[in-house]
């Protein structure tokens, strides 16, 4: 055999075990951090947050379902905001109005006259029920400064345009003067401008799932990070704990919901966007009274 061909079995011999070790320092990396201890949470108590209301008694997003999570003593409303054409905040989680109501379209081709014509609708224990689309206005003129709002803004046309008109509304009904709010979203461009605006304000990014970035979230201006469940994990939430940011989980599907809830709470995360409001409250030794 050739002293060329001996130099390459060498090479290739090197670089096999070169990635034999890459593999196993790897593997014990992901086995410790699997065995960490979970880190304390930052909060006294996890909140228990409303996932667009009680919805799985009635259709998500409107009054009633605000009203029967309220009367269940969840911590926090959550609602997700969409502008109407003429400029309102209406209470709607998808882009569209398709998913949940009578009618068809964008929210942001519809103005809130418009948008009075359809009605969400939604099947319970075999009996359909209808309810109005409320705006943010009629949800904060219904409750007032009785409960918690953790309300998520969303870019139009690419940019921050609702943030202004959320802010008059909080002064409006002085939920921002008695912390009783707290803005997330997806998009730091919108938390920025809610910054820029009202700097004392709670803010939360919110990370969809599987497009976690530990790093990014580390570095971030906010005190809360939102994660989907599944990217949840005990050094993850360790490291966002030892940044003193506050962790809250929310929960993509629900026939697994409760099951991560369990599993969550092992972690010491420090919110839950729940959509079974009991459970959650059974869960942490928590029942309404």
């Amino acid at each position: 055999m050739s002293e060329r061909h001996l130099h390459k079995k060498a090479i290739s011999a090197g670089f096999i075990l070169l990635l034999f070790v890459s593999a196993v320092i790897l593997y014990n990396q992901n086995v410790i951090g699997q065995r960490q201890a979970p880190e304390p949470a930052i909060v006294d108590e996890p909140l228990i947050i409303a996932h667009r209301g009680a919805n799985d008694r009635i259709n998500e997003s409107t009054l009633p379902a605000y009203q029967l999570a309220a009367g269940d003593d969840a911590d926090f409303l959550e609602m997700d905001l969409r502008m109407t054409k003429d400029g309102e905040l209406v209470v709607m989680h998808d882009e569209t109005i398709d998913r949940t109501t009578t009618g068809t379209g964008k929210v942001s081709d519809y103005e809130l006259d418009e948008l009075r014509a359809v009605e969400t609708i939604e099947v319970f224990a075999g009996q359909t029920n209808t309810e109005p689309i409320p705006t943010l206005e009629e949800v904060f003129e219904t409750f007032k400064d009785t409960e918690h709002y953790y309300i998520e803004t969303r870019l139009v046309d690419g940019e921050p345009l609702m943030e202004g008109n959320l802010m008059e509304l909080l002064h409006q009904y002085d939920l921002i003067e008695k912390e009783l709010v707290m803005i997330q979203s997806f998009s730091e461009k919108s938390l920025q401008k809610v910054k820029e605006l009202e700097p004392d304000v709670p803010l939360a990014l919110l990370f969809g799932r599987g497009k976690f970035n530990l790093q990014e979230a580390k570095k971030s201006d906010f005190p809360i990070i939102g994660m989907e469940t599944s990217d949840a994990n005990v050094k993850r939430v360790n490291e966002l704990h030892r940044q003193e940011k506050q962790v809250h989980v929310f929960f993509n599907e629900l026939d697994t919901q409760k099951q991560e809830q369990e599993r969550v709470k092992k972690l010491n995360v420090d919110g839950y966007f729940t959509d079974y409001i009991m459970f959650t409250q059974e869960l942490l030794g928590r029942e309404s009274e």
